[in-house]
């Protein structure tokens, strides 16, 4: 069968009708008639019979059925997803973030684009690094964007821009206000610990190691923005990303760069078999200068 034959014989099968298969395929009456017949000539056996107005699937059309809505349903797949591709100023675009960026990147950034393109709405989910791969394959989102991500299998990665790690400190501690603090010193300052902080933390661990700094903590926390909280209570210092520090302002608190610097790249995900379509792709350079203007 071709698939202007399946188009046919679905839409007769599913309205019991020539006339309404022709309405829903936007093609005249003769037209659907003349492609139901063609595609019984091909197979060699009657799809539907004729009882007064209506037509009635035979038993070889209902065995047929069940693969026909399958393929039917991928045929609306691809045709949706080629609209997508398509498709410049309007349509929805879900996305998973690291906590990180939901402080001022992504809603400046969402800003930004929607004056560009109003009619584009966001869902927007927030996940850790662990959890990408499964949001990606479930569909939960279109594309993740995330610190240092690691590579999956299946999945395309778009650098988009890069951070560096600072460090939070209360001014009642180190009341000079450095402007910058040596890997070094850590080890001396009394450390609020992000216990699973994904790659971000491994590379500052892997480079405190390397100074032959072995911190401990007295406060342990899995959220940057509770770290960031803390420190402003006093409690310590704590090394974070500079989104986090720049999107946690507060008087009692002073930012530091490390030296020696490290750098974390931000990059999007997406499945191999989705391609971002076009606004997707508008969106991601958006958030890639929303980075660059926060940084300055």
């Amino acid at each position: 069968m071709r698939l202007r034959h399946i188009e046919v014989f679905h839409a007769i099968y599913t309205t019991g009708s020539v006339t309404q298969a022709a309405h829903i395929l936007h093609i005249s009456q003769p037209a659907v008639s003349k492609a139901l017949a063609h595609a019984e000539q091909q197979l060699g056996f009657e799809l539907f019979q004729r009882d007064k107005n209506k037509l009635i699937p035979t038993p070889e059309a209902q065995a047929l059925f069940p693969e026909i809505e399958q393929l039917y349903r991928q045929l609306h797949s691809v045709n949706t997803l080629a609209d997508n591709l398509q498709r410049h100023d309007e349509g929805v675009i879900d996305i998973a973030i690291t906590p990180a960026l939901g402080f001022t990147v992504i809603p400046q950034a969402i800003a930004q684009f929607q004056k560009r393109f109003p009619k584009v709405a966001f869902r927007i989910q927030t996940i850790h690094n662990d959890e990408a791969m499964q949001a990606l394959v479930e569909r939960q989102c279109e594309l993740a964007l995330l610190f240092a991500s690691p590579n999956f299998p299946g999945v395309e990665t778009v650098a988009v821009a890069e951070t560096s790690i600072v460090l939070m400190y209360p001014k009642a501690l180190l009341p000079h206000s450095p402007a910058a603090i040596e890997l070094a010193e850590l080890a001396e300052l009394p450390l609020i610990g992000i216990g699973d902080s994904g790659p971000m933390g491994q590379l500052l661990w892997q480079q405190l190691q390397g100074v032959g700094v072995h911190p401990s903590s007295t406060v342990q926390v899995d959220t940057y923005f509770v770290a960031a909280r803390l420190v402003a209570e006093g409690l310590g210092v704590c090394p974070l990303d500079q989104l986090t520090a720049i999107g946690n302002p507060d008087n009692q608190v002073g930012v530091a760069q490390l030296l020696p610097e490290l750098a974390v790249p931000i990059r999007a995900l997406h499945l191999n078999s989705r391609p971002l379509n076009k606004l997707s792709q508008a969106f991601l350079q958006q958030v890639t200068a929303t980075i660059k203007a926060i940084h300055n």
